[in-house]
């Protein structure tokens, strides 16, 4: 019910993510910074990567993620194939995630990684990861639109 809707969700978004990776004319223009832009393109994929891999990976798939925040708004020259291999297992590894979620645990369980200063419900918080996704999609969508001239 909400977890394939979810799931088909996060694909779909997930696979817009590699799209707008892919639309950037010059790999470069994707760390680039400029004026009021804090965050390249490319960082902001690490981000997402980054941030699902913990939180959907590591509290239902069990992938062992090491997280490293730093990187993802640090890291520069991440060549455009190794993201996209990124994304694809992040698109692999949230698919086996939610599979793990039942109906039950839903609407009963809160999740299983205190994200923030107070716990919060599993299907809160699988929704406000989806919202975050689209969130900085679409900043990057600016971001290449704006810079990638």
């Amino acid at each position: 019910m909400i977890k394939d809707t979810l799931k088909e969700l996060f694909v779909r978004d997930l696979k817009r993510l590699k799209k707008e990776i892919q639309l950037y004319k010059d790999e470069s223009v994707l760390w680039e910074i400029e004026n009021e832009i804090k965050n390249s393109g490319g960082n902001l994929c690490l981000h997402l990567i980054g941030n699902l891999k913990t939180f959907i990976g590591n509290g239902f798939a069990d992938i062992g993620y090491t997280r490293k925040r730093d990187f993802e708004f640090a890291g520069k020259d991440v060549p455009r194939e190794e993201l996209y291999k990124d994304i694809d297992a992040t698109i692999t590894i949230v698919e086996n995630g939610l599979d793990k979620i039942t109906d039950l645990q839903f609407s009963e369980e809160k999740f299983p990684i205190k994200i923030w200063e107070n716990e919060t419900g599993l299907a809160f918080t699988i929704i406000h990861l989806h919202a975050h996704l689209n969130y900085h999609l679409g900043q990057i969508n600016y971001h290449r639109r704006i810079l990638d001239k």
